[in-house]
């Protein structure tokens, strides 16, 4: 029997959505027929897994440290099988401005953006309005404000007590219209979805929160874009030289038919309302089953 170690939790801003995550991936190892043992991470994760000895690392981790490069170096250094992608890729993917440097190298379209710091983000606009300011290196739009046009000034909350996302941002156009995203597994691309919400726009709440959001798939759109969209996804994936599953996220302006790729989750969420689980059980794989392919596809040198 395979001995699976799955990672989770940990200290970032989306310790919330890994514990969900994890919690699951291990569940369906289990009925899997693995043998399974759970970490919720910390700083001294290398005896953790020492103590644990197991076959392969199943990374449920998200946000910085565990998505971005960082847990992968450990991963490598002791030798230990593990899913998703790699630290290149990660670190790549988890860093907004140099993933778009990727993205136009690729051929694909994407929002005119800016590298601003907090100070200056917070004293002049940034970029005409509508604009959106982001973290360089977060996950589920934390730390995402949106500067609406008409607006008198730049966004205040960057200089209050209560910021920890860091003093690099990135100032990124605001492209108006339909929210898509599409998985890719191995080097397949699986569907399109469509993400509607009541909020301002699909933050943290409308993200993980029951009845935040609405997911259509496969999404109402013209064929050529969804082909587009399924197309750019894997053209994404490979460009950053990720492994395992994916999830790149769109924005499709219908006025304009423009699709523009805002970024490539490679830590994608597996709790009970994210959307590579859909997709993969749109095309017929169950969550068991799309946990098992995760065990099996881990690797070094990734």
């Amino acid at each position: 029997m395979k001995r699976v170690a799955v990672i989770y939790g940990g200290w970032s801003s989306e310790r919330p959505v890994s514990l969900s995550s994890g919690q699951q991936m291990a569940a369906a190892a289990r009925k899997a027929g693995y043998g399974v043992t759970e970490i919720d991470v910390t700083r001294d994760l290398a005896a953790q897994l020492a103590e644990a000895k197991p076959d392969v690392v199943l990374n449920g981790l998200h946000g910085p440290w565990g998505e971005d490069g960082c847990v992968q170096g450990v991963l490598e250094v002791m030798g230990i099988p593990y899913s998703h992608s790699g630290v290149l890729a990660s670190a790549l993917a988890m860093d907004k401005l140099k993933s778009k440097a990727v993205y136009r190298s690729a051929g694909l379209d994407v929002a005119a953006d800016k590298r601003v710091t907090r100070a200056e983000a917070a004293a002049a606009h940034a970029l005409p309005p509508p604009y959106v300011i982001k973290p360089v290196n977060e996950g589920s739009s934390f730390g995402v404000l949106i500067v609406r046009e008409g607006a008198n000034g730049p966004p205040q909350e960057l200089t209050g007590p209560n910021w920890r996302y860091g003093d690099y941002l990135m100032a990124e156009e605001y492209i108006p219209g339909r929210e898509l995203t599409v998985a890719v597994l191995g080097d397949k691309p699986l569907a399109v979805t469509e993400i509607t919400t009541l909020r301002d726009y699909y933050d943290f709440d409308a993200k993980y929160a029951a009845g935040g959001s609405r997911h259509v798939i496969p999404a109402d759109l013209p064929a050529h874009v969804t082909k587009a969209a399924m197309d750019a996804a894997l053209t994404a994936h490979k460009a950053l030289g990720c492994r395992g599953a994916t999830r790149s996220d769109f924005r499709y302006d219908e006025q304009k038919d423009r699709l523009v790729i805002l970024e490539t989750n490679t830590q994608p969420g597996m709790t009970p309302t994210s959307l590579v689980p859909e997709q993969a059980a749109h095309i017929g794989m169950a969550f068991e089953e799309l946990v098992a392919w995760m065990i099996e596809d881990a690797s070094c040198q990734r």
